[in-house]
């Protein structure tokens, strides 16, 4: 069955280990979009921090999926297709009972990205380069969000110290309505109800296309979802194993453009 619909993640799968789109990757995304398939990238990241090369080319996508399915957009008309945020209220307890943890705090707040302290904006500036140029300063994450009238999508902590990561590990039993998604250096928190498969399973049927013309690609343990919502799974050659075991198909890491192998041997070819 042709392929209509390819969600494709971001960091670690479209992005090369320099977090850029390669010109061959980019070349293999336009000839997909020439083709008729519809791109949907999938990320979880904020829609501010969209991949430069992909904002700088709103021709190759109309909708995204972003931080890890709580939001879906309609870039076209940037209208929310379908949201799922966190609690208020939960945000605020979660931020309370991390307060003595060192953490690095972040939010997406209505598709924007906001960040607590100033080192982290320039740390994040230095390793995403322009696709973190939107990020917004925040003195401190609990007031802002308190105050804000917008939609919570997802917070991330990054861990500061040795013993970060296991103590929030621990804190997070505690708020069973939220979900996590744990990389070696940071966490990124979001509603149990949100993932990239519920919403590629919202979108795929508000666009009336069959699961079985859907196909995604990742490389992480936040992907996991996408393989329950798709026809085709691809695994990065540098996705976690999880992911590779629940593959239908293993390309090559995305130091070699795994994702171009994928749209030029499968999607392409069928």
């Amino acid at each position: 069955m042709r392929i209509r619909f390819l969600a494709i993640d971001m960091d670690g799968t479209c992005l090369n280990p320099h977090s850029k789109i390669s010109e061959q990757t980019m070349n293999a995304l336009k000839a997909c979009a020439d083709a008729g398939v519809m791109i949907v990238p999938t990320t979880g990241r904020a829609l501010s921090c969209l991949p430069y090369q992909l904002a700088e080319n709103p021709d190759l996508y109309r909708y995204v999926i972003s931080s890890n399915g709580a939001q879906i957009t309609d870039c076209h008309n940037r209208s929310s297709v379908y949201q799922v945020p966190i609690d208020k209220e939960c945000a605020l307890s979660l931020l309370e009972s991390c307060r003595k943890e060192r953490l690095g705090i972040t939010a997406h707040i209505s598709q924007e990205y906001l960040m607590q302290g100033k080192i982290l904006i320039f740390i994040g500036r230095i390793i995403y380069g322009k696709d973190a140029g939107n990020t917004i300063y925040v003195k401190d994450m609990s007031d802002t969000i308190r105050q804000t009238g917008g939609v919570l999508e997802e917070l991330q902590f990054y861990f500061l110290s040795q013993t970060a990561r296991e103590n929030v590990r621990d804190i997070m039993k505690c708020f069973p309505e939220l979900s996590a998604a744990y990389d070696r250096s940071y966490v990124e928190i979001f509603s149990k109800d949100a993932s990239k498969g519920n919403a590629l399973s919202e979108l795929s049927s508000y666009l009336q296309i069959d699961p079985e013309q859907v196909a995604c690609i990742g490389d992480g343990e936040n992907d996991l979802s996408l393989f329950q919502a798709a026809g085709i799974k691809f695994a990065m050659g540098n996705a976690v194993p999880d992911l590779k075991s629940a593959a239908d198909i293993i390309l090559p890491s995305n130091k070699d453009d795994g994702v171009a192998y994928a749209i030029t041997n499968y999607i392409l070819s069928h």
